[in-house]
């Protein structure tokens, strides 16, 4: 298996409004509402909506309904930028789980529960480039 991830489901109960606290996020889709399914182009990946029942059977677990382990994150460029996403998504809808702050590892970071619950961190890294591109390159 070649160390890399294409796509990344994030299981919702609601997919229309699962779709717009993405958009009110700043994402885009071209996915046809009638699919059932959201896809969302990242660099190099895609972030998917699916049912989370849908998602559960395809995936052969029992969704126990809590948090499934997984965080994911998005470096940005600057500690002044992660308040502003986690503001952002706080006007989107997001519950803020913990607020921008200096980090134990030297950096700063926050962290917005989406409508279905899933944590995402929002950090700045000044040990990581950032590419202009959004990508991250480690040391």
């Amino acid at each position: 298996m070649e160390q890399r991830f294409s796509l990344i489901t994030l299981g919702v109960a609601d997919l229309a409004r699962a779709r717009g606290f993405y958009e009110a996020m700043g994402w885009h889709s071209n996915t046809d509402p009638e699919l059932g399914v959201v896809f969302f182009q990242c660099l190099g990946t895609v972030l998917a909506l699916w049912g989370r029942d849908e998602l559960a059977a395809d995936s052969g677990v029992v969704d126990g309904g809590g948090w499934g382990g997984c965080t994911p994150a998005q470096n940005v460029r600057s500690p002044q930028e992660v308040d502003a996403v986690i503001e952002q998504a706080r006007a989107a809808g997001a519950t803020i789980a913990r607020a921008g702050a200096p980090t134990f590892w030297g950096g700063y970071s926050g962290v917005f529960i989406d409508p279905d619950g899933h944590p995402w961190e929002i950090a700045h890294n000044p040990h990581w480039q950032l590419a202009d591109d959004g990508s991250v390159l480690l040391p």
